[in-house]
């Protein structure tokens, strides 16, 4: 069952004065390429399409300085004696956080090379269409906490759509904290975080390292750079044999709605899955203070994966998510560990330290009424009792609306937040029928 809520007018807030887009800059010097970290997949998805991993170098330099991470205090039997420390590490976290969004936070930009990796799911034996009549291209961006593979179970609840043939590729994308990316980029990790970062990774991949066009052949792991000039000309007429769709979670609906706001040519629509889009200065007292000491507490190994998806089933939390993603979950965010077990790809450090950082989300909210126009914005929002968005009802009915020219939004009540993770199947329709009435209509015209 579904819904939309109807415009709302936001009550007046005071500018956070948004920062510039830091460009991406050459690397300085010749790259080590990484091997994948997990085992490639050579098994068919949903029968027809094959996947594959990628490896870019993400974004250089970064917007922020090289620290070193804080340590999470180790076990204790007294249960009251680590709450205490968490507590004050969890304020820690925030005190340092507060510094570097005031500015005052020292040291030099991090030049250490990251890697982001990158998912491409392409139809066995697809030929590129002619000009004038190329298919979707669509590009997954996901929440905080998740890897790249949490969107499979969307897609193949959607590759069951007659919508499948409009598209032509699938990418979903990794940040470089999460899932293999965190495995291949562990040792080069700042203590600090700005999720502008994650913005200049998006926007680097969409410039400088995707392929021209949708091609049947096989892609290297390691994905060439484009030649300037291509991408020079992306950032001003966009792709000349692509229409981008992006869909984004959360954390990746924010930095996507960053990367389309400076370079809006890249992007057709976006479908923002409850974005972290959040009103300057609103959230909740201690709201930021609760979710990054939750992921500082958070469990991060066990013996096996059965241990490990037994022990999820037993929690609220999981307990809500479809089955098939939380077993996805458990084969793709966890790696194997030196001691036998299994341990989180994303340690709940580096979650924390996502969590920590709220300007990103303050300045996409206040610019986001600047958004081109011609990219067309399609709000997928919760409408569980339970859940019915970041801050609750009232604010999601005023982000949906925060960009009212070319936006319509609706409401799916039998998830929370974590849409992608508990209603897999009612999002995939929300996609398919956007995607039928935004682009089987002009596939048509064209033929």
């Amino acid at each position: 069952m579904t819904s939309t809520y109807p415009p709302v007018t936001p009550l007046p807030w005071s500018s956070v004065h948004p920062r510039p887009f830091f460009p991406v800059q050459d690397h300085p010097g010749p790259l080590e390429y990484p091997e994948l970290p997990s085992k490639p997949r050579t098994e068919p998805f949903h029968g027809s399409y094959t996947i594959t991993t990628h490896i870019i170098p993400a974004a250089y330099p970064r917007i922020v300085p090289q620290i070193p991470l804080p340590e999470i205090p180790q076990y204790s039997a007294n249960a009251q004696d680590r709450r205490e420390k968490i507590k004050q590490l969890t304020q820690e976290i925030m005190d340092r956080q507060e510094l570097y969004n005031q500015g005052k936070l020292p040291g030099q930009l991090s030049e250490k090379v990251l890697w982001n990796c990158v998912n491409r799911y392409a139809k066995l034996g697809h030929c590129s269409k002619p000009d004038g009549q190329q298919g979707v291209t669509l590009f997954l961006a996901h929440a905080n906490g998740f890897p790249k593979e949490i969107w499979e179970t969307t897609l193949k609840f959607l590759l069951l759509h007659p919508s499948a043939s409009l598209i032509d590729e699938i990418w979903s994308w990794e940040a470089v904290q999460h899932g293999d990316s965190a495995l291949l980029n562990n040792d080069n990790l700042s203590g600090i975080f700005d999720w502008m970062d994650n913005s200049r990774d998006i926007a680097n991949f969409l410039l400088n390292y995707m392929p021209e066009v949708v091609s049947p052949s096989s892609l290297p792991t390691h994905l060439p750079r484009l030649p300037r000039h291509v991408s020079e000309n992306r950032k001003i007429s966009g792709y000349t044999r692509r229409t981008l769709v992006t869909t984004a979670h959360s954390l990746g609906g924010c930095t996507s709605v960053q990367a389309a706001l400076n370079f809006p040519a890249l992007f057709s629509s976006i479908i923002l899955v409850d974005p972290v889009i959040v009103q300057p200065r609103s959230y909740p007292k201690d709201y930021l203070h609760g979710m990054v000491m939750g992921a500082l507490q958070r469990r991060g190994r066990w013996s096996s994966r059965e241990e490990a998806l037994r022990l999820f089933k037993a929690t609220p939390f999981f307990a809500a998510w479809h089955p098939d993603v939380l077993r996805a979950y458990v084969d793709y965010g966890l790696t194997e560990d030196a001691q036998g077990g299994v341990r989180l790809k994303m340690s709940g450090l580096h979650e924390a330290l996502v969590f920590a950082n709220s300007l990103t989300s303050a300045e996409v909210w206040e610019l986001l009424e600047t958004l081109d126009e011609k990219i067309e914005l399609r709000w997928v929002l919760p409408g569980s009792p339970r859940d019915k968005g970041i801050q609750g009802e009232q604010a999601t009915r005023v982000r949906a609306w925060r960009r009212p020219v070319n936006t319509s939004n609706v409401v799916i009540h039998s998830a929370g937040h974590l849409i992608t993770q508990e209603s897999p199947e009612e999002l995939a329709r929300e996609i398919s029928d956007f995607l039928e009435r935004k682009y089987r209509t002009r596939t048509k015209a064209l033929l």
